[in-house]
């Protein structure tokens, strides 16, 4: 096997025998076979375009089959054979139609691959498809490649949780086939390969706006909300991974029933929608981000949910208790696959739960871009006074690796006069933090998920109208944390608006080559993080 998709990969070059994250070998080459019959898939797609045939399934199968290549999300070998089976099937009935309709489907090597029937044959396959299967590739041709791949695996996340609450752009899917298409056949040379992965920040871009679409149309726009850290006497059922569609549902199906629904991880945020926080047995939120689920899980005395990504091994003190769902998946474990959670909610009513309350401390959340938007005024008229000189986007993945404790010390350690914005798990190194306000405006404002980086961009947006400046002007400064799929996509979109002087950590991506690196060092200046007191005193002098 090879994989590097983390930034945990190991000896930061990439996993040879098992992944950092758990992935087994036969695990990583039936990924690599599955995306590689979606570069099929996505042939016949663009081909099709071209004679006006167009198969909505084929779209919706690619965002869930890229989604379950993500790191952190699918283990289940056997999941994935289900996977690559339906995928050849629907690449063949497209270019049927593809081919019945007039068009020309022309694969490399003249025919596509035709699937082994067994799962030991499909590995086989899978190995020979690898991401270092073309060692005679141009190494900064394959790096820009790879990392085209790895953003187009994030935008399918978001697209696949947009489109469950309804939002979809055809330009969306069209670009997912395009790129996989180019993946598959592309001849191109470097500067073609930038712009197409550039062009992936793109549409990154519209993808977030849409899944901030979906969100704020289904529960409404957050608004700034009390979240207890502590417990309720009670049964109890947590909640972990990022999926809105599926706790909105198991909140309506424990409704009544005498249990407790707790948030995990970057679930912590949808405590802020007014569609979910109506939910008088919609708690609290436990524990932290996911990599500390093994300590956490272990001592949550309720069931407990998994959706989407950020699953690790299930120790066997919980594995009885955990439960995944859409398209997270891990060997032994029982999976809810239509939404249903009987089974969830049975097993969080044998469990003893939380035998008194445990009164805690409590996190504010909600300050998604209306809530920020609405205080601009205010906002302006600080930073015109003096009372606010910097503003900070803490923000990104966390991870057990070490180093990630640089940004709490940044936080803690920033001087009064700034305010910081966060977003994403990476939060959960400082989100407990009581940093003050500054004239009422708090000076840690929790934006929300991941995805809802496009609320900061937007809070960014309407800060340089109102300054009258290009936002790499605005007293701000990025300082970002990564670890997988989403976050590369996330990085892609800040390129491709141009933005500048952003620091990355705590470890530059392995797939980056040094020549990748000093075009995005000269276009982007971005750099790596140092430490907090040699970055905070650069930024601020």
């Amino acid at each position: 096997m090879f994989c590097y998709q983390c930034e945990q990969t190991a000896k930061g070059e990439g996993c040879t025998k098992s992944g950092v994250c758990g992935k087994q070998p036969d695990v990583a080459a039936l990924q690599d076979l599955l995306v590689h019959t979606l570069a099929e898939l996505s042939h016949c797609a663009v081909a099709g375009r071209k004679v006006g045939v167009v198969d909505q399934n084929v779209h919706a199968f690619t965002l869930e089959a890229l989604f379950a290549t993500l790191t952190n999300v699918d283990f289940d070998a056997d999941r994935f054979v289900v996977l690559i089976n339906r995928c050849v099937e629907l690449r063949d009935a497209l270019k049927a139609k593809v081919l019945a309709a007039g068009g020309r489907i022309e694969f490399q090597g003249n025919s596509p691959l035709n699937p082994e029937t067994t799962k030991e044959g499909l590995v086989k396959q899978g190995e020979g498809v690898s991401l270092d299967a073309k060692p005679g590739t141009d190494p900064d041709v394959r790096s820009l490649q790879h990392t085209l791949l790895f953003g187009v695996k994030g935008v399918a996340a978001y697209a696949y949780h947009a489109r469950i609450l309804g939002q979809e752009d055809q330009k969306v899917y069209d670009f997912i086939d395009d790129a996989l298409d180019a993946l598959l056949t592309g001849n191109m040379p470097l500067g073609d390969w930038l712009a197409v992965v550039l062009k992936c920040g793109e549409i990154n871009l519209r993808t977030m706006e849409l899944l901030d679409l979906a969100n704020t149309g289904a529960y409404g726009h957050p608004v700034p909300t009390v979240v207890p850290l502590g417990a309720k006497k009670g049964k109890a059922i947590l909640v972990s991974g990022h999926d809105l569609k599926d706790l909105e549902d198991l909140l309506v199906q424990t409704e009544g029933k005498g249990i407790y629904v707790y948030t995990h991880g970057e679930m912590l945020p949808a405590h802020g929608y007014p569609g979910l926080k109506k939910y008088a047995h919609f708690y609290g939120h436990y524990g932290t981000a996911w990599q500390n689920q093994h300590k956490e899980f272990a001592e949550f005395p309720g069931a407990i949910l998994m959706t989407t990504n950020c699953i690790q091994k299930p120790q066997e003190g919980y594995k009885d208790n955990i439960f995944t769902a859409g398209t997270v998946g891990w060997p032994g474990v029982r999976h809810i696959p239509d939404r249903s959670f009987t089974p969830v909610i049975e097993r969080a009513l044998s469990l003893p739960g939380f035998e008194a309350d445990r009164n805690g401390r409590s996190v504010t959340v909600g300050f998604a871009r209306q809530t920020v938007l609405g205080v601009a005024d205010k906002v302006i008229e600080a930073v015109k006074e003096g009372k606010i000189r910097h503003f900070f986007l803490v923000a990104g993945c966390d991870g057990a690796k070490p180093g990630r404790n640089y940004y709490t010390e940044f936080v803690e350690k920033l001087p009064q006069d700034t305010v910081v914005l966060t977003l994403a798990c990476g939060k959960f190194r400082f989100f407990d933090k009581n940093l003050g306000d500054i004239g009422g405006i708090p000076r840690l404002l929790d934006v929300g998920q991941c995805n809802d980086a496009y609320s900061a961009i937007q809070v960014a947006v309407a800060l340089a109208q109102a300054f009258n400046v290009g936002v790499n002007e605005l007293p701000l400064s990025m300082i970002l944390s990564w670890y997988e799929q989403k976050a590369v996509a996330i990085l892609l979109t800040l390129l491709y608006l141009g933005i500048k002087d952003m620091r990355l950590g705590p470890s530059l991506p392995a797939f980056i080559t040094p020549n990748i690196l000093k075009v995005l060092v000269e276009n982007y200046n971005i750099k790596p993080i140092t430490t907090p007191e040699e970055d905070i005193k650069a930024i601020l002098g």
